[in-house]
């Protein structure tokens, strides 16, 4: 580049980036069948991480809202912070670096709050510097940063977080990751209920061997899931929402669950499933105006029984993770 002035120095120097500030969305993780490999974003709720230069070395947290007082400020123990600190290792960075962290979902909801956390701080680091990789390399960094919460390497939250749209974690020790089609009228349905399950507690009902027969049927329906998403054969999809093995195990966890499901189903949802390790429920329907239907359904069933809720309705959100 020739510069042919100082104005034109001026002009470069005043356009480098100081701040950024970036959205990571919620996500739905299993999506029945797909226990730890499968796992899908929204349009909302989500996290604001807000990342800036700074003049002393070294990365810091200054700020840290919505969390009710519950996160830590300490790198090493915070899922953004450390994402991003070990961002900052690979790519040999020692400037000085502050971030933001704005909690706009609940906690504990089996939405992946933890993993919008770990991918915010990833990727406002990244778009900080300019961007020196690409989303599908700085999933390691973000897969890092959510083991700090829950200790597990997995990526079926923060992967669509991260991507958007509907992903497949062919292995999680390799991160083979891929992202599925997406039909155009797909729309998902979460209910939040005010109870809390630990996830922990939510893997510890879990046993250890699944008998043949309901592996064949959990393969299968897994099967027809993605050739139900590869040909937006919507009757398939609804066919193929029918987890066997993990539901069954968790459904007790959360209260009148299969009234919940019962409901959605009836009022036209293609499928109804525990959202994570819960206890939010989630369901697929076709099109925006049955998934505010079925919404409406679930959230009659807490109500009748006093249980506090939030409903949230969102198409799959194919970008996850944005500069805003």
């Amino acid at each position: 580049m020739i510069l042919n002035s100082k104005n034109d120095l001026a002009e470069i120097v005043s356009e480098q980036v100081t701040e950024v500030k970036v959205f990571t969305p919620a996500t739905v993780a299993n999506v029945a069948v797909g226990f730890d490999i499968l796992g899908f974003a929204l349009d909302k709720p989500g996290d604001e991480i807000i990342a800036r230069f700074v003049n002393e070395p070294g990365l810091r947290i200054v700020k840290i809202t919505g969390d009710g007082g519950k996160l830590p400020y300490n790198i090493e123990n915070n899922t953004a912070g450390f994402a991003a600190q070990k961002l900052l290792e690979y790519l040999n960075e020692d400037r000085g670096i502050e971030l933001e962290i704005h909690k706009k979902m609940p906690f504990g909801t089996g939405m992946g709050s933890s993993a919008a956390s770990a991918v915010g701080g990833a990727v406002a680091v990244n778009e900080l510097l300019g961007c020196p990789l690409s989303r599908m390399e700085l999933l390691p960094f973000a897969v890092l940063g959510e083991q700090v919460a829950d200790g597990a390497y997995h990526a079926d939250n923060v992967a669509p977080c991260l991507l958007g749209g509907i992903t497949l974690i062919r292995s999680n020790q390799d991160l083979d990751v891929h992202s599925l089609p997406l039909p155009k009228d797909l729309y998902a349905t979460i209910v939040f209920p005010a109870i809390e399950i630990l996830t922990k507690d939510a893997r510890g009902v879990l046993k250890e061997n699944v008998p043949l027969k309901q592996m064949i049927e959990q393969t299968g329906n897994l099967g027809g899931l993605i050739v139900g998403l590869m040909n937006a054969d919507y009757e398939l999809i609804g066919r193929s929402l029918n987890d066997v093995v993990i539901e069954p195990q968790r459904a007790h966890l959360i209260p009148h669950f299969y009234e919940v499901k019962k409901a959605a189903l009836k009022a036209g949802a293609l499928g109804c499933s525990i959202s994570g390790a819960g206890p939010s429920i989630f369901a697929l329907s076709k099109g925006h105006a049955t998934a505010e239907i079925v919404g409406n359904a679930m959230q009659a069933i807490f109500n009748q029984v006093g249980i506090a809720n939030q409903l949230y309705v969102s198409p799959i959100n194919p970008n996850g993770a944005i500069r805003i």
